[in-house]
């Protein structure tokens, strides 16, 4: 089935945060950490991308389940970020406000999808 990522509201506000994260990360010297943190934003929107057109629906709930794994990853590296002082509190609240929102959209898609399986199952238990 194919699906088109750049429509999904999910990718395109996971692409916003991934800039967000990018800017806050620019001027950090622990280039280890820096690239950590911008690998697993990075990893939440092309894993919605590469899922969505990776030919079935187990593949893409797959995918979007690494997707919410990397939103968490980032949401736990942001406490750092706080800790060393690299972003201030008002930044923190924020950022962690919106990897919640993209994590819980990424939930619902993969509740979605599973909705939809689980009737065409039903749908071919009942025409057997």
């Amino acid at each position: 089935m194919a699906r088109n990522f750049e429509t999904l509201r999910v990718w395109q506000q996971s692409r916003n945060f991934v800039n967000a994260i990018y800017d806050i990360m620019e001027s950090v010297r622990d280039y280890g950490f820096r690239d950590q943190m911008q690998r697993a934003a990075v990893s939440i929107m092309n894993n919605i991308a590469e899922g969505s057109e990776s030919g079935s629906d187990a593949k893409y709930v797959y995918f979007l389940q690494i997707s919410r794994g990397s939103c968490s990853e980032v949401r736990s590296m942001l406490y750092l970020c706080l800790d060393r002082k690299i972003i201030d509190q008002l930044t923190f609240d924020n950022l962690k406000t919106e990897a919640i929102s993209i994590s819980n959209q990424i939930y619902r898609l993969i509740e979605s999808i599973t909705k939809v399986n689980q009737s065409k199952d039903k749908g071919n238990m009942a025409n057997a």
